[in-house]
């Protein structure tokens, strides 16, 4: 299992299931700090069609190209079928953020590989992990 500072450290895209269009959301400002510190953020709902600048996609399965991490806003009982699509896309690291938690789908996960990070704002670990130097 990868620490939390080498998935930050070594990821570059971030595919952000449920990103809101609407900056008084968390994921909203969460997305935008990433983007800030350097990351690419993909947007991924289908209520949006672009948001921080970004082309916004319907599912995980639409979106192009290659995916480090997969942040999941959203409620634990869709956790799942994100899941099974970030598995289907490659992607490194599953990251449910503060509140999100599933320990089946995380299990799935790691079963097939990916590092999975649970109940955790990706915000705070980077800003963390800025401070740290």
């Amino acid at each position: 299992m990868n620490s939390i500072a080498e998935v930050l450290r070594n990821s570059k895209t971030i595919a952000v299931v449920g990103l809101s269009g609407n900056r008084l959301r968390a994921s909203y400002g969460v997305s935008e700090y990433m983007q800030s510190a350097g990351y690419k953020i993909i947007p991924v709902n289908p209520q949006e069609t672009e948001v921080l600048g970004e082309p916004c996609y319907a599912t995980l399965d639409q979106v192009p190209g290659s995916i480090d991490i997969v942040d999941i806003f959203r409620r634990p009982e869709f956790v799942p079928e994100i899941v099974e699509a970030a598995i289907r896309k490659g992607a490194r690291t599953v990251w449910m953020q503060e509140g999100v938690i599933h320990e089946e789908a995380a299990k799935r996960a790691r079963e097939c590989g990916l590092t999975v990070v649970m109940d955790r704002c990706i915000l705070k670990e980077q800003a963390r992990l800025r401070r740290a130097g």
